[in-house]
């Protein structure tokens, strides 16, 4: 759903240097401007043709540890706590470059992505929004731990979580954000956190080589060994450990006393941005972890493609229309028998609807399947072409000296047969603003309540010679 709230972006480049948590490397990590529905993306400068990898739950092929993607053999370590950031400030549009596998740990929590992020200026874009407006209850269970997660209808973006990790050193704890607004002050500074039996299975097998007291919060759940002591001094270069009253190791100081739980909602936020899409509802994240997080996720995103792909636009077919076909052929210079939109019954900036009236008479159905008549797809998306035409030549104020020309094609599903009689319901959204007079946009063609085919289209106005 469109939402009238602006897409936002970063007005500038900003950069951190850190240290990554299960690798041990030095990394140098950028934000960067991204343009409209571009969403959340890591480019990899350190290989060959920097590759990029989208933020998507579809690319999750590890949890441990961290939420890891990975796209053509190239990937990204523990994901999350970057993502949270950009979700947490409720930026929509960024391109984070890394010049190593995983992004710096920092302190473990996301305050200091927070405060680059700050420093880059978050600045609107010109498209709206776009949001999945949480309807009926979804949920996703892990019959193997009881892990659930479940999203119900909401007029706002909130989370809450409730672990259970079952040791006297940490219990129960819960947390909750009822405005995404209170994310930097609630939220960005709770730290990641671990267990001693957990930390000594880690070291064992090499891992967390960026590790140390400042970036991650240790609850001993057991008692610790002179031997094992020592391990843990060397590992995180002290002299001398030892384990508080609180139960944690060393010295350090909560931030809160539900900092794990805290830390757990920051981690439900940045895997499920995984989904690609803003969540106008409350998630209830029952014990969470990032298998359970992103699974959900992936869940999340088939439900709101499949809701999107099959949401027929709600026209009122006998309504007056915006354009009639007089004035449709005022601003196209198609004619029949190749003008394909009777109808235009929406028109804003950013979208136009488009109907077109299938009947026998068509001229394609004389030589198209005679016995078996069957509207031409590629005719279909010249219909959708016609309707987005519409949309460019809006934009100036002489459409009628002005052609529009394709550019480019892709992504052509054919979903259904358009037979005669039926009514053809064109949408088409922009996908980043009007530049130059080329436009792209998101074209669909719905007929008797159904998606029947679909286009990435790109188009360009060009004005007639002479005029």
């Amino acid at each position: 759903m469109k939402t009238n709230v602006k897409q936002r972006t970063i007005k500038k480049k900003v950069t951190l240097k850190g240290v990554g948590l299960h690798t041990g490397e030095n990394v140098t990590m950028s934000f960067l401007p991204a343009k409209e529905n571009h969403g959340f993306a890591f480019r990899r400068v350190d290989l060959e043709g920097e590759p990029i990898i989208e933020a998507d739950a579809n690319y999750v092929v590890n949890t441990q540890r961290g939420t890891n993607l990975e796209k053509n053999g190239v990937k990204i370590h523990t994901s999350e706590h970057v993502l949270a950031a950009l979700v947490g400030l409720d930026v929509d549009n960024v391109l984070i470059e890394l010049d190593s596998p995983e992004p710096p740990i920092m302190d473990g929590s996301s305050k200091f992505f927070v405060k680059a992020l700050e420093e880059a200026e978050i600045v609107e874009q010109e498209l709206d929004r776009e949001e999945y407006v949480v309807r009926d209850v979804i949920s996703y269970r892990d019959e193997t731990t009881g892990s659930e997660i479940t999203v119900i209808p909401s007029d706002a973006y909130q989370v809450t979580t409730m672990v259970d990790f079952g040791t006297k050193v940490l219990g129960t704890q819960n947390a909750n954000l009822e405005n995404l607004a209170d994310f930097k002050t609630e939220i960005a500074d709770a730290r990641t956190f671990s267990f001693l039996h957990e930390l000594e299975m880690l070291l064992e097998h090499g891992l967390i080589k960026g590790g140390d007291l400042n970036n991650a919060i240790v609850y001993v759940d057991k008692e610790i060994s002179e031997s094992t002591m020592k391990k843990l001094e060397k590992a995180f270069r002290k002299e001398k450990l030892s384990v508080k009253p609180n139960g944690i190791l060393d010295n350090l100081t909560l931030h809160y006393p539900n900092e794990a739980a805290r830390h757990k909602l920051l981690d439900v936020i940045g895997d499920l941005a995984l989904t690609g899409t803003r969540i106008q509802g409350k998630v209830i994240a029952n014990k969470p972890g990032h298998y359970v997080n992103t699974q959900f996720a992936k869940k999340l995103k088939k439900i709101i493609k499949q809701e999107r792909r099959n949401s027929v636009p709600d026209v009122d077919l006998h309504a007056a229309p915006v354009k009639d076909i007089n004035q449709i052929m005022d601003m196209l210079p198609h004619r029949p028998p190749f003008l394909l939109v009777d109808k235009i019954m929406e028109l804003s900036e950013e979208h136009v609807i488009g109907v077109k009236n299938v009947t026998m008479n068509e001229p394609f159905f004389v030589g198209h399947f005679p016995g078996a008549p069957v509207m031409p797809g590629v005719l279909q998306i010249e219909a959708m072409a016609q309707t987005g035409g519409i949309l460019v030549l809006s934009t100036v104020p002489d459409p009628e000296n002005y052609l529009t020309y394709l550019l480019k094609i892709d992504n052509v599903r054919y979903k259904q047969q358009v037979v005669p009689g039926d009514t053809l319901i064109f949408k088409l959204d922009l996908l980043t603003p009007i530049r130059r007079g080329i436009c792209q946009m998101q074209a669909r063609a719905y007929a008797n309540g159904r998606l029947v085919s679909e286009a990435e289209i790109m188009a360009q106005i060009t004005k007639v010679k002479g005029n």
